[in-house]
């Protein structure tokens, strides 16, 4: 089955990506829950993993979250992570969006998410059909942002600007086909207008103008799709190099340009500024740029501008030394 969005040329003009740190802290719970599969971030969930399971003690709306969201279908809460109102918003603006939902809507999204399920009962009924659930998820996750996310974030957001960079530059020079093209497996252009989504359901759903939000993610590993007229329609994709941990540099390159120009080369396998290679290696902003100048002269990275920013990647000539594809030694 698939789901099929129609899409007009004004669509593509009011089309817009975001980065949403509420969806990337609900994301990040449903791994480190055990809710999705960690994949890449195996080693990240191991190291955060006892301190998850004291927030869980610590606040039932931990464990009340597996019962209103993550779910495939529009039977989710959407109180929990609003929309992103701009391209890049503070946590905190978004956690007093959720603290400003209306009472009723919390209890009509609740039950809508509860129909059908088996019967909930106990502490957690209490606190879902409760008058301070939504305070309760907004302190959950405010200490699950607090005690876990926040340390991550400056590498998680790099992770996503240059994916939106790089995406929204596509979207706007080349049109539909080129951003989608490598969203996922699951999603395609159909000539004529149309999104085509892989999906357990079917339906067709008209933009009219109003764009289509994009939201890349570095915990979820699979697209998924907001179709509901609570949120605007929107894409929730896998971002690109999303590994939380930074990738390892090879022993005999670090040796041969060290380990900082080595781990560097490793993340130009996707574009990146400076600025954002910074935050992804944990360096200052002026370290990270005699790197890239060094990096730059000999031929291994190659920068283009876009729009007040240069996005640096690998050139094929760093391509083969990262990968061990040049003339072996010796002989």
């Amino acid at each position: 089955m698939a789901a099929v969005i129609e899409v007009t040329p004004q669509d593509l003009v009011a089309s817009r990506f975001a980065i949403s740190p509420l969806v990337e802290a609900m994301h990040a719970q449903w791994v480190l829950a055990g809710r999705m599969e960690a994949g890449v971030h195996g080693r990240w969930v191991a190291r955060w993993r006892g301190t998850y399971r004291r927030l869980e003690c610590e606040h039932l709306a931990m464990r009340a979250a597996a019962l209103v969201s993550g779910f495939k279908g529009n039977t989710n809460v959407d109180f929990i992570a609003p929309p992103p109102t701009a391209v890049d918003v503070p946590f905190e603006d978004e956690l007093a969006a959720m603290r400003a939902t209306p009472l009723a809507q919390a209890h009509a999204e609740i039950a809508r998410a509860l129909a059908g399920r088996p019967p909930v009962t106990g502490p957690v009924r209490e606190l879902l059909l409760g008058p301070h659930v939504v305070q309760r998820f907004a302190d959950a996750y405010q200490a699950l942002w607090t005690e876990i996310l926040s340390h991550e974030w400056p590498r998680l957001r790099a992770i996503l600007q240059r994916d939106v960079a790089q995406r929204a530059g596509r979207l706007a020079a080349y049109g539909w086909a080129a951003a989608l093209e490598d969203l996922s497996p699951r999603v395609h252009w159909r000539r004529g207008g149309q999104i085509e989504i892989e999906m357990h359901y079917s339906g067709t759903h008209r933009l009219g103008g109003r764009g289509l939000l994009f939201l890349p993610s570095a915990f979820t590993g699979s697209v998924g799709a907001y179709l509901a007229d609570a949120w605007p329609y929107a894409l929730v994709y896998p971002a690109r190099g999303t590994a939380v941990a930074p990738p390892a540099a090879d022993a005999d390159l670090s040796s041969l340009i060290g380990r900082s120009r080595a781990r560097m080369l490793a993340e130009l396998a996707e574009p990146a500024t400076t600025t954002q290679l910074a935050a992804l290696l944990g360096q200052s902003v002026g370290t990270t740029g005699g790197h890239v100048a060094a990096l730059r002269r000999t031929g291994l990275i190659a920068g283009t501008r876009t729009g007040r920013s240069v996005l640096y990647v690998r050139t094929p000539l760093g391509d083969a030394l990262v990968k061990g594809a040049l003339p072996s030694r010796g002989g």
